[in-house]
């Protein structure tokens, strides 16, 4: 699979929730949004145009969404993080689909980066 064409581009959103039922009835009764669930924590979703997810793992609060991008080469996108005066605050890992870390910019905004 090729993302080419989503590189260095918003690719995905997370959200933290509380309940993941109460999310998805919520979403999928006032925007139509489709779900699938990644065990009990964790379930992604499918607006039409963007997909993104929804995390119990992660505490609720103000300005907690993560924007997470797409880069095809993970390890050159991060040294530029690096390089740039972003801070990383969680290094390389692996997921199922991927790898991705995050990073505050200047101005402690955390955003992240995946890659397959």
């Amino acid at each position: 699979m090729s993302q080419k064409e989503h590189n260095l581009r918003v690719d995905y959103i997370e959200f933290p929730a509380t309940d993941i039922e109460a999310t998805k009835a919520f979403y999928t009764g006032v925007f139509g949004w489709e779900f699938t669930d990644y065990g009990p924590s964790y379930t992604s979703f499918v607006d039409g145009r963007m997909n993104g997810g929804f995390d119990t793992s992660t505490a609720v609060q103000p300005n907690g969404v993560l924007i997470v991008m797409y880069a095809s080469d993970l390890e050159a996108t991060e040294a530029s993080v690096r390089k740039h005066g972003g801070k990383i605050t969680k290094e390389i890992f692996t997921f199922p689909g991927g790898r991705r870390f995050q990073f505050a910019d200047p101005n402690g905004n955390e955003l992240a980066v995946w890659s397959e």
